[in-house]
């Protein structure tokens, strides 16, 4: 079962902020999303409910998966400094 990746409007507009070689890296990685949503070395973010976090280098990816539509919504992407902050 492939899941669909969909970008929330603020997480486009991260992504498209970065530069074409980091944005590669980005994309890829979330297409590996699309057949497991939960890879090795992801992260259930504490206090929250449903979000996950992936690791791309010094960016962070953050998630929700929901089960029955097969879907992955990204949230936010950036910056491991910046992207926990509200």
């Amino acid at each position: 079962m492939a899941y669909s990746i969909l970008l929330a409007p603020p997480a486009e507009s991260q992504l498209k902020a970065f530069s074409q070689a980091v944005q590669k890296r980005l994309i890829k990685r979330l297409k590996t999303l699309q057949v497991n949503p939960r890879p090795q070395g992801v992260k259930k973010l504490s206090g929250e409910d449903d979000l996950y976090r992936v690791r791309e280098g010094s960016y962070r990816i953050i998630y929700t998966i929901r089960e029955k539509a097969l879907i992955v919504l990204v949230l936010k992407i950036g910056d491991r400094k910046e992207v926990y902050r509200p």
